[in-house]
């Protein structure tokens, strides 16, 4: 399959943008290489700040490949384009068909140097070296166009040395795919880990304790500088069987007075992942309890504290919080109630919204997750945008309906539009018939006429 038949739009897309640069910047840019259909960068909807790519849309499919090939990674402010073929659909994107995983690469490989090591494989859709704040992390990917070619990178290049470092070229593996291996390993698991066991433990107690499980590959209990234990250790298993067995029978009993932990040794970044899954489940099911059932209250008089706000609420059930949000201490003029039942908090906003508390009219609604205030807020933004663009602008030619916001269109020949006729004013002293007769003349002359009777 070639490029063309693959991407028939002649669409490019051009990433890692500084945020100042525009349509016009890309057109000056771009159009070099051929007649340009039209540029969008995309920007937030709300703030309109750029996301950091845009789209380049050529006429012609030999257009775009030109850029592509002599344009990319050129630097517009400071900042190499990133330029690769559009791919619109997700499902393409998304399948993993070409695609390879790089990591242990050296801090001074960037996109070009990875783009130009791999491309000697295959033509390239995309190339990308992932980096933070303090540059490149160490791994990347590169989708080829075809399996083939992915396959021969791998083939060719996992193991070699790139600027003094092994690499590891793979096929790239979806977080779904990773997470299932993951757990796939962590159910049979061989390392234990074991913690709160005290200063006076060493290697051959340790052995004492968890010799009888089975043959180890290595015991080992964790010491400072002065050679004294840190209270954690480890014991490696040849089988998952005793490892397993290790850990029902062991965990949770004392040992000189305290309390063990036996358990999977876990690598630092699988415990980091699992942690924050934990705290993920447990804020989805907090938002879940309290989903219908806790109110915002806003307009609140400076004097109220959370013992008034409770106060007011209390009438229409039981309340299991009440706060008001301060800074400093002083009320920031708003708070929460949160009732036990969805039941008694719809009441309490059919009641209390709109009522007068010491000075001011509270308002009252069930409280809105941040997702939820930001789509409510996107969807009215694009409602009085949807509002705007229906009103004709009397600037455009009428026929030619304007681009959406962000575009930069070519231009494109206009269907002409008579101009307005010229207006003469006349003031009338005579009778009809004079009237009349400059009407006819009006008409010879192409002019509108606006009649003042004096």
């Amino acid at each position: 399959m070639t490029v063309f038949a693959s991407y028939p739009m002649a669409s490019l897309y051009v990433g890692d943008l500084h945020p100042d640069v525009t349509e016009a910047m890309l057109y000056e840019k771009f159009s070099p290489a051929g007649p340009i259909l039209s540029i969008r960068v995309c920007r937030d909807m709300i703030t309109r700040r750029s996301l950091g790519y845009a789209y380049v849309n050529f006429q012609q499919p030999a257009d775009a490949e030109r850029a592509l090939d002599t344009m990319n990674f050129d630097v517009i402010k400071g900042r190499p384009l990133r330029i690769m073929w559009s791919q619109r659909d997700p499902s393409l994107r998304k399948s993993g068909v070409g695609n390879i995983f790089i990591k242990n690469l050296d801090k001074s490989i960037d996109n070009k140097a990875l783009y130009d090591t791999f491309s000697a494989f295959g033509n390239i859709l995309s190339c990308k070296v992932v980096c933070d704040e303090n540059g490149s992390k160490g791994y990347g990917f590169v989708h080829f166009e075809t399996h083939e070619a992915a396959e021969r990178a791998i083939e060719k290049m996992n193991g070699m040395l790139l600027n003094d470092r092994k690499v590891f070229v793979g096929r790239f593996k979806s977080r779904k795919e990773r997470e299932a291996e993951l757990g796939a390993r962590a159910r049979e698991f061989t390392n234990v880990y074991i913690k709160n066991f005290g200063d006076d433990m060493d290697d051959e107690k340790l052995k004492d304790m968890f010799g009888k499980y089975g043959p180890a590959l290595s015991i080992r209990v964790m010491t400072d500088e002065s050679g004294k234990s840190k209270g954690f250790g480890f014991v490696s298993f040849e089988r998952h069987e005793d490892a397993q067995k290790a850990v029902d029978e062991m965990n949770g009993k004392e040992f000189n007075g305290r309390q063990v932990y036996v358990g999977r040794a876990q690598k630092k970044g699988e415990r980091q992942n699992e942690l924050k899954r934990k705290f993920e489940q447990m804020k989805q099911d907090r938002m879940t309890r309290y989903q219908g059932v806790n109110l915002y209250v806003k307009n609140l008089d400076d004097g109220l504290d959370d013992e008034r706000l409770r106060k007011e609420f209390s009438p229409f059930g039981t309340i299991t919080s009440a706060k008001v949000m301060m800074e400093g201490g002083r009320s920031k003029g708003f708070g929460f109630v949160c009732f036990s039942s969805p039941e008694e908090a719809t009441k309490a906003v059919t009641e209390m919204n709109g009522r007068i508390v010491a000075t001011k009219p509270l308002y009252v609604a069930l409280a809105q997750r941040k997702e939820e205030r930001q789509a409510h807020l996107t969807n009215q933004y694009m409602q009085r945008m949807a509002t705007v663009r229906a009103v004709p602008n009397p600037v455009l030619n009428p026929y030619q309906p304007a681009p959406p916001s962000g575009y930069f269109m070519a231009a494109i020949p206009q269907v002409s539009v008579p101009p307005p006729r010229p207006i003469c004013l006349v003031y009338m002293t005579c009778n009809l018939a004079c009237l009349i007769n400059c009407c006819h003349l009006a008409t010879s002359l192409n002019v509108q006429v606006y009649c003042v009777w004096n």
